[in-house]
């Protein structure tokens, strides 16, 4: 790591988070080490009865001994599903397919070289933690194409690749909450809401766009913050690129790229002509059974569509400047994009059974459980009580990946008591959401989080656990103190955290 002045204090202390980080054995031996540790401590936990009750359902939670005789059959006969089922290697292995042709085709660079060549120098940062944000109403976009690609932008103009992809991670992963329009996850955290908020009051309703306006402003804020952090912390940090990969040619398009993009505009608009018709009729073909566009195939099932649009784009691209003469030529794409993967693939068949372990032995729900049952017994007032609430839905990420497991746990629990207390489903729904996203970027139980540690290493061969939490953990601490304090600032001036969604809860 080179920089060009004297390191600050708390450079210093992220050097040495780096190196403690990357002292540390292979991102795979680790989860490997990871998951032998969750067997030991299942076998612990169940020694000395480490247990919890589920505040809705009232059922007893007992750490499960995966050391057992049950556990080991289980360990032998899930093996190779554990691997296979892992949700993001399938989708990083099928985008991938698509995205190989539209890169191979030359139509990914060209688009860079466009992008590079149109945007001001002064909002690229901002432009791609936005991007990051928003790209989550497209299901995991941003993970498999928008932090690569930010990676190539940054580094075509003579700015380090991982502050790019720390940028557009910062915003996918870190803004998780926050977003302009509403996204497959908030209909799934209100219904969990509405539930819990009927423990109290029977008749409550908690609407898909509870947080609605609290997450507009939480956009521009995360932007912004994103954009700080890059620029003022992370890459004076990372100092200049000096590595063997070479930048994106920034040559201005020639007659027959633009001729290629032309035809590829075509195409999309063809693509878009298609999903409007699909999703914007009450009876479109492309709604979901329950009618809707929450839960239609395209947005379910986004990554094939974004396989299908991808790869159509490439071969469009491809035929018109020539790069593909033949199917020879596509499916060469499509195998070079493998190329890429051996490291990840060789990293996932160990997270996946880590997280198989974690979530077999229960320890995760008996931390979660008793996490919130301590912070409820604390009797705060609100601001204490949403600042501790958020700082713990932060911490049980780290052991929880799936945001609605943990708020299946947390909200019997939170939402009631802040009805007592006179405060909305709403606004412990909020409080959750914030927590529930800072900590994304450093916390390994994140589905893609080792597949952005191959991102880094792309451009830094060394790089490991360390170098990923010690580039994010400013985002991270940033985020979650202004977050915080715009949410606080939101309760205080008692303003609607979305349509017919008040701070207050009146009985």
């Amino acid at each position: 790591m080179t920089t060009n002045s004297k390191p600050t204090l708390f450079s210093r202390f992220l050097n040495i988070v780096e190196k403690g980080g990357n002292a540390l054995p292979n991102p795979a031996t680790l989860f490997a080490l990871f998951a032998v540790g969750v067997l030991v401590l299942s076998w612990i936990g169940q020694m000395f009865g480490w247990q919890a009750v589920h505040p809705a359902t009232d059922e007893v939670i007992r750490v499960h001994n995966l050391l057992s005789n049950e556990g080991f059959r289980r360990i032998v006969l899930e093996m190779v599903d554990n691997y296979t089922g892992f949700a993001p290697l399938g989708i990083v292995m099928v985008a991938l397919l698509g995205i190989g042709i539209a890169e191979s085709s030359g139509l990914v660079g060209a688009v860079i070289r466009l992008l590079v060549l149109k945007s001001p120098a002064r909002l690229l940062t901002f432009v791609l933690v936005f991007s990051g944000i928003l790209s989550n109403m497209a299901s995991d976009l941003g993970y498999v194409l928008l932090i690569p690609m930010a990676g190539i932008i940054f580094h075509s103009v003579g700015r380090h690749p991982v502050a790019g992809m720390a940028a557009a991670f910062a915003g996918v992963s870190g803004g998780f909450s926050a977003n302009l329009l509403i996204g497959t996850i908030d209909p799934l955290l209100a219904g969990l809401s509405t539930e819990a908020a009927r423990i109290l009051d029977p008749d409550y309703y908690v609407m898909p766009t509870a947080n609605y306006y609290f997450m507009v402003a939480s956009t521009f804020l995360i932007s912004l913050l994103g954009t700080w952090v890059t620029e003022r912390i992370v890459e004076p940090r990372l100092g200049a690129y000096t590595g063997d990969v070479k930048p994106e040619p920034m040559e201005k398009l020639s007659p027959v790229e633009r001729k290629g993009l032309k035809w590829v505009t075509i195409t999309s608009l063809a693509w878009m002509g298609l999903l409007f018709a699909g999703l914007i009729p009450d009876q479109g073909f492309l709604r979901g059974t329950d009618n809707t566009i929450l839960h239609s195939p395209v947005i379910k099932g986004f990554i094939a569509f974004l396989f299908f649009m991808a790869a159509s784009l490439g071969i469009v691209y491809g035929a018109v400047t020539g790069k593909f003469k033949n199917d020879t030529d596509v499916v060469r794409g499509m195998s070079d994009s493998f190329k890429t993967l051996s490291a990840f693939l060789v990293l996932v068949f160990f997270a996946a059974q880590f997280v198989a372990y974690f979530k077999w032995s229960n320890l995760g729900l008996v931390i979660a459980v008793k996490g919130a049952a301590f912070l409820q017994s604390a009797d705060l007032g609100v601001v204490p009580l949403v600042v501790l609430f958020i700082l713990l839905s932060g911490f049980i990420n780290l052991f929880m990946g799936s945001a609605s497991a943990k708020w299946a746990i947390m909200g019997p629990v939170f939402i009631p008591m802040f009805m007592l207390l006179g405060y909305s489903p709403e606004l412990s729904q909020a409080i959750f959401r914030v927590g529930d996203s800072v900590t994304n970027i450093i916390s390994p139980m994140m589905s893609f989080f080792a597949l952005i540690i191959i991102y880094f290493e792309k451009y830094q061969k060394n790089a490991g656990l360390g170098t990923l939490i010690s580039t994010m953990l400013p985002y991270t601490l940033i985020f979650t103190v202004f977050w915080t304090l715009l949410l606080i600032a939101w309760v205080l001036l008692d303003l609607p955290l979305g349509p017919e969604a008040p701070i207050h809860y009146i009985r």
